[in-house]
């Protein structure tokens, strides 16, 4: 990736945000391994809830999509749909979490609509939801460096800290660089998910 690219650029403005996740309660409970178990299960079904829609974020930017990247936006609509979500699955069942019953919170709804209204667009699309891949890509490599003990929370990490995750995101990242949108709408972009990313470790209590 060159460093002149527009995904490095977004990245170099957003690592800050990045170490302000790293340093919220719920983020710092995961990488201790004490985050309580209540918090997490909330975060589960908000996250599961979140996940849905980005398959759909995914599929909408798939229509629009230059032949040489429709099957990237349809393997991660695929991986988001059966690796994320069974993760979120497997993990509802240790924490007793309701994936059926929950319904989106504030933090929740205000991110999936950003994102969907930001799918209308290509590139738009591409830059919103690029903080959700780099992000939690860069939290799993950083959490991996001193996992958690608890398996349970070990497993999350260990998944965003996968190879393959990362690799998905390198595809998004080309994706972005190659789509040809204004950069200074894309860094606007980029910094609103970033924000949202952020506020969805509010999670309901």
């Amino acid at each position: 990736m060159s460093l002149s690219s527009l995904s490095a650029r977004l990245e170099e403005i957003g690592r800050p945000l990045v170490d302000e996740q790293l340093a919220h309660p719920t983020v710092a409970g995961i990488a201790s391994g004490e985050l309580p178990e209540p918090v997490f299960r909330s975060w589960l079904e908000q996250d599961y809830l979140f996940l849905l829609d980005y398959v759909r974020v995914f599929t909408r930017l798939a229509w629009q999509a230059p032949a040489a990247h429709l099957g990237d936006l349809v393997d991660l609509a695929h991986a988001t749909y059966h690796e994320e979500l069974s993760l979120h699955r497997s993990l509802a069942a240790e924490f007793g979490a309701d994936l059926d019953g929950a319904t989106k919170g504030a933090p929740c709804q205000a991110y999936t609509a950003f994102l969907l209204d930001s799918a209308a667009s290509y590139a738009d699309g591409l830059a919103a939801l690029y903080p959700c891949m780099w992000g939690y890509s860069t939290l799993g490599a950083i959490l991996a460096k001193n996992p958690p003990a608890d398996p349970r929370y070990r497993r999350w990490v260990d998944t965003y800290a996968d190879p393959g995750f990362a690799a998905l995101t390198r595809r998004c990242a080309q994706m972005l660089d190659e789509a040809g949108g204004d950069p200074t709408r894309a860094e606007h972009l980029f910094l609103a998910g970033m924000r949202h990313e952020l506020d969805f470790w509010n999670v309901p209590r």
